[in-house]
């Protein structure tokens, strides 16, 4: 405190929680004010999935009306739970992407934000986002094809955890590429999550793949996600023990996505290739 026009300055212990709280809010209050600035950005979260809800919801019309059981519900339902996982991914890479193309990436790192506190920030902005695109295709399925996600009952709030933590680390994988192999490998960032698609089963059974695929699938949260929401949808109970193998997956990656995370960066660090991003 000083005395004449007295001001008071709180300072918060850097370590402490309070302060940790500040600087993540600081990263998301960040990503949100650009993204209020850019209409074509805000505009991209519900264009793509709109038009894959579209496309697909077209080919369920067809479908019916060849007398197919149950598309509608399996397509439509595969649809905005693939748009959890493809966004989760996607948002949280781009982010990442955003800073290096505005040359802003060094100077986070120089700030007083820990590789943790960055990585919590850009998740609970993507986080934010996936909420927002896919409420609004379910609120598009419901009005033009009938289909509410609520009819994939106790299994929804399992089934999109799921995805959105197997997207964080697919996202996480993205941005390693990044930093260990430069802009060059940027592409990587926004479409390794393609990658895992044929494999997770999500327009169909995953016995229709070979069968040495079959075994990779095993090993991806996604395919018992996609698999469970099937089971749901055609009556069946939530099958809940491979839900579990599903989660213990997910922890696996995550832990292995942040791990390569602090190794990718600590490269790029050694190697001097923060300040070259973005020229």
């Amino acid at each position: 405190m000083t005395g004449g026009g007295a001001t008071m300055t709180a300072t918060l212990p850097p370590l402490g929680m309070a302060a940790r709280r500040r600087r993540i809010s600081g990263v998301v209050f960040r990503d949100l004010a650009a993204l209020r600035r850019s209409p074509v950005r805000m505009f991209e979260i519900i264009f793509w999935p709109m038009i894959e809800l579209t496309v697909w919801g077209f080919v369920t019309v067809f479908l019916q009306s060849q007398r197919v059981p149950f598309v509608a519900t399996f397509l439509l339902g595969a649809v905005l739970l693939w748009q959890v996982l493809q966004k989760a991914s996607n948002e949280i890479s781009i982010a990442f992407l955003e800073d290096i193309w505005s040359r802003n990436l060094l100077n986070v790192q120089v700030s007083p934000l820990s590789n943790v506190e960055y990585v919590i920030g850009l998740i609970v902005f993507s986080f934010s986002k996936v909420l927002f695109a896919v409420a609004f295709i379910s609120v598009m399925a419901l009005a033009l094809y009938g289909f509410g996600i609520t009819s994939m009952g106790a299994g929804l709030v399992p089934f999109m955890a799921l995805l959105l933590v197997m997207g964080w680390s697919l996202g996480l994988v993205g941005i390693c590429a990044v930093l260990r192999f430069g802009q060059n490998a940027q592409v990587i960032a926004w479409s390794l999550v393609f990658v895992v698609q044929p494999l997770s089963g999500i327009f169909y059974p995953v016995e229709t793949l070979p069968a040495p695929l079959r075994v990779v699938a095993e090993f991806l949260p996604a395919t018992h996600v996609f698999t469970g929401m099937r089971t749901v949808l055609d009556g069946g109970a939530v099958p809940w023990q491979s839900l579990a193998w599903a989660t213990l997956l997910d922890a696996v990656y995550l832990v292995g996505a942040l791990a390569l995370f602090a190794w990718a960066l600590r490269h790029a660090r050694t190697r001097g290739r923060l300040s070259r991003f973005g020229e």
